[in-house]
């Protein structure tokens, strides 16, 4: 089949002279014959695989499925290293190096002769960052997740990544359990390659992915270590060498309805209040307006259909088993929920790839007349407290506290929280709503995921379990609880947050979707005449560079500098 316009590779492939010489030669020293320069697709395997980073270990595998299916369909294959992002690992954050590492993706794919790519991400930030970065080259693309650890066991019970490695350091810190046992069950929970098996931020992710189109379906949801996630790839190989031909740019896959579609699915599925923060930036770098309030109207009135944890009982693997993601798709394109004509990589509509999706197991995916939790989009808060925002998630918070006026109790920075948490003389009941300030952007920096605050041990032996937390700091996916998070402006750069002090009354209403301060305008004016920004946290280098551009929050935290695509061209040559 031959291709709408001319191959962007033949730019450098193509030349008969001394630039062309360079450009072939090089390349075959690896043996490749001259007839691999004839005009067939370039494709790049965009590979975030490290040791570093456990969910994406398996990664040079399914680079090679990859890699037979663009060979099977005629195209050229090229693998490319970009920086990968550990979850578990990386500090202070790996949300510190999300826009750094797009910057890699987008560079490495502009400057080098790809026609199309495939983008293999998995951890956290590694599915945001590499949608980031090629949204603003706007090439041919489509996303391979690398897939869900098997669930895991411990005592003979399912445990979840994260949210049981929570619950039990909660447990172990009031004396429930010893570190016999704590250490037993590390050994429990991660069993098999592959990313958190809770609805966590990756697996939030890998649903996002196949919601907006971008990946083959199936994507979400098919444990790492399961054949079908490497036949996923072979085929998306085979599928992103068609869509250089027809020319099915990136741009024509991320629309405003594909976002809207995603939000839906986030809510339907329970997804991570991560999701937020990453699609406001991804929608920006291809040219999509969102925003807060647009998660908040898309969101309301949508139910979480699915029983998985944090905010409910089962795991990715069983996820799957009952049908996955398509049965997710079908009963909200049912209720007039998805736009059914959103086109996918695969060359069909979204409703075409899942009109037909069965529900092998109505416990784990349940339907919208009768969901798991209601109303499971994320709620976006606004107040005097949050000028420009801050988000909840409705179906990992406690339904008693969703109305709730507490008294505040600050720390002021994450360090003063380690301090003073742990002390049976801290001044804190369950009516209390517990408040951390300098964990955004800028004041952590990177926005850490410290929002779910542990709760004080005296509290956890009394059988609380969960009350109000506020902070500027996100949460892992895997987290649960009444947690406010990703308020804006954040404390580090003047915001309201900045200015509360310990005994002060806040309000949270979920429904009214307020979140007020009740201090008067004069005394807030008289504490931001005494505030002290806090000092820079570097002079040199990625963070100075970081903490000089990045946005807030609510603006998705993507550097000023980035938001907007420059497109594919390279106008120069290298000699």
């Amino acid at each position: 089949m031959t291709t709408k316009k001319p191959l962007r590779s033949q730019a450098w492939f193509a030349r008969q002279d001394k630039m062309g010489f360079y450009y072939r030669s090089w390349l075959k020293n690896r043996g490749f014959p001259q007839d691999q320069f004839d005009g067939r697709p370039v494709i790049g395997i965009c590979n975030t695989w490290s040791e570093l980073t456990p969910c994406n270990s398996h990664f040079r595998t399914i680079a090679e499925h990859v890699r037979w299916g663009i060979l099977e369909a005629g195209g050229f294959p090229l693998e490319f290293p970009v920086m990968s992002l550990g979850e578990t690992m990386l500090r202070p954050t790996a949300m510190l190096f999300r826009n750094l590492a797009s910057m890699d993706v987008e560079e490495s794919i502009r400057a080098n002769p790809l026609d199309g790519v495939v983008l293999l991400m998995g951890c956290d930030k590694t599915t945001p960052a590499l949608l980031m970065g090629a949204a603003s080259v706007d090439l041919p693309s489509i996303g391979v997740s690398g897939g869900p650890m098997l669930r895991g066991i411990y005592n003979g019970r399912p445990i979840g990544s994260g949210t049981n490695t929570i619950s039990m350091s909660e447990q172990l810190r009031s004396g429930r359990i010893t570190l016999q046992e704590f250490h037993e069950a590390e050994a429990s929970m991660h069993r098999s390659q592959g990313h958190c098996m809770t609805m966590g931020t990756a697996s939030t992710m890998a649903c996002m992915v196949e919601a907006l189109g971008v990946g083959m379906p199936g994507n979400a949801a098919i444990p790492a270590v399961d054949a079908r996630r490497n036949l996923l790839a072979r085929e998306a190989g085979r599928r992103i060498v068609e869509l250089v031909r027809q020319d099915v740019v990136l741009s024509q896959i991320l629309t405003r309805e594909a976002f809207e579609n995603a939000i839906r699915v986030n809510g339907g599925i329970g997804g991570s209040t991560n999701a937020v923060v990453h699609f406001i930036a991804m929608a920006r770098r291809i040219g999509v307006e969102l925003d807060l309030d647009d998660w908040d109207r898309l969101g309301r009135g949508v139910h979480c259909l699915v029983d998985l944890m944090p905010s409910g009982r089962f795991l990715m693997e069983d996820f799957f088993e009952a049908g996955g993601l398509p049965v997710v798709l079908r009963e909200l394109a049912e209720n007039g929920l998805i736009h059914k004509d959103a086109m996918t990589v695969n060359g069909r509509t979204i409703w075409e790839n899942n009109r037909n999706a069965e529900c092998w197991n109505r416990e784990v995916i349940r339907t919208v007349d009768a969901p798991f939790k209601p109303n499971g989009g994320i709620a976006v808060l606004k107040g005097n407290l949050a000028p420009d925002g801050a988000v909840l998630k409705p179906s990992a918070a406690s339904p008693h506290l969703m109305k709730h006026t507490g008294r505040a109790v600050v720390f002021e920075t994450i360090e003063d929280l380690h301090a003073r948490i742990n002390d049976d003389a801290l001044d804190i009941d369950e009516t209390c709503i517990m408040v951390l300030k300098n964990c955004g952007p800028k004041g952590y920096p990177g926005m850490a995921e410290v929002g779910n605050m542990p709760l004080p041990p005296k509290l956890l032996r009394r059988g609380v379990t969960d009350i109000v937390r506020i902070s500027d700091a996100r949460m892992s996916g895997t987290a649960y609880g009444t947690v406010v998070l990703h308020i804006a402006p954040e404390a580090a750069a003047g915001g309201p947050l900045a200015l509360v002090a310990t005994g002060d009354l806040i309000t949270l209403d979920v429904e009214a979707r307020s979140l007020h301060l009740h201090v008067d305008d004069v005394e807030l004016a008289r504490r931001r005449a005494a505030w002290t920004p806090p000092a820079p946290h570097a002079d040199r280098g990625y963070l100075k560079l970081y903490l000089e551009h990045v946005l807030q929050a609510n603006d998705g935290a993507d550097f000023d500098f980035l938001v907007g695509k420059s497109g594919a061209p390279v106008a120069r040559d290298n000699h």
